[in-house]
């Protein structure tokens, strides 16, 4: 979920201005390393950590964005431990940003939590928090084509919604109206997304439609075996035409039997018997 913010960080500033938060445009992104470790044993990682600079000098910031599958009552020590550290490192403002699939998620890390004792509270953590509570479901495919991060962003986050399939379906046609190579990185950001959400298959089905689009691990292996099915199909050609050119009849049954088997080791079998065949059953003689 936090991905598509590295590859668009446009649509940070865009969703949070129709949500009443005016983050002036960047002039400018660097993508910055996500390693917060300490010289401890313990390891902390930032899912993305980007430095928005604003054409106001001192209007720059950092933006961290943590992808939250469920509630974890320890995430907010490591979130206030990430930003005293951002602050600490990059002498830049900080905001955190927490990317949620479902309400209840994104209800729970948007609440604010006091660090410190109840009488004097330290610190206030204060998550900005996107999902399916205030993200737009982009259902239409114009308005998707007008923004493709945001619409990915939007099925991203209502993965988990009854009306994902309609918010899929306007991506799907959108990005048929971009080039390949940018349509193959928001189908591969989408899918890593949605995760396990139910919309996820929802997704691999659309895009098995025309594979062409389609950069996934399940594209990718549904176009292997397209093209096993093709070396098959030419390998049964060859056989046919070779049995014919030396002046053999190939029967119905024999060509049949031929053209439907895809198995290319046995193809290969009957290939090399039909250099010396004197009939077409004679490729079949051990079966």
């Amino acid at each position: 979920m936090h991905r598509i913010f590295q590859e668009a960080p446009g649509v940070f500033t865009r969703t949070f201005r129709t949500l009443g938060l005016p983050f002036d445009d960047p002039v400018a992104v660097s993508l910055l390393p996500t390693d917060l470790t300490e010289n401890s044993p313990l390891e902390r990682r930032v899912d993305t950590l980007l430095r928005f600079d604003t054409a106001e000098a001192d209007s720059s910031f950092l933006l961290a964005v943590e992808a939250q599958g469920k509630k974890d009552l320890a995430k907010p020590a490591s979130w206030a431990y990430y930003l005293a550290h951002l602050n600490a490192k990059y002498g830049v403002p900080a905001v955190l940003l927490v990317v949620c699939q479902d309400k209840n998620t994104a209800a729970w890390a948007s609440a604010p939590v006091d660090i410190g004792p109840p009488q004097w509270p330290a610190l206030t953590l204060r998550p900005l928090v996107l999902g399916p509570h205030n993200v737009p479901a982009v259902k239409d495919p114009v308005t998707a084509a007008g923004d493709i991060p945001l619409a990915a962003f939007s099925a991203i986050t209502h993965g988990k919604d009854p009306d994902a399939g309609a918010i899929l379906r306007a991506l799907a046609a959108a990005l048929k109206t971009v080039d390949e190579d940018t349509a193959s990185i928001f189908i591969e950001l989408t899918e890593q997304g949605l995760g396990t959400a139910p919309a996820a298959q929802i997704w691999r089905d659309l895009m098995a439609v025309d594979l062409s689009f389609f950069r996934s691990e399940t594209a990718q292996r549904l176009r292997g075996e397209g093209r096993a099915e093709g070396r098959a199909e030419g390998r049964a050609e060859d056989i046919i035409l070779l049995l014919t050119k030396r002046g053999i009849l190939v029967p119905e049954v024999a060509r049949d039997r031929i053209t439907a088997c895809t198995d290319l080791d046995t193809l290969g079998v009957w290939f090399d018997r039909a250099i010396t065949a004197t009939s077409a059953e004679e490729l079949f003689a051990e079966e």
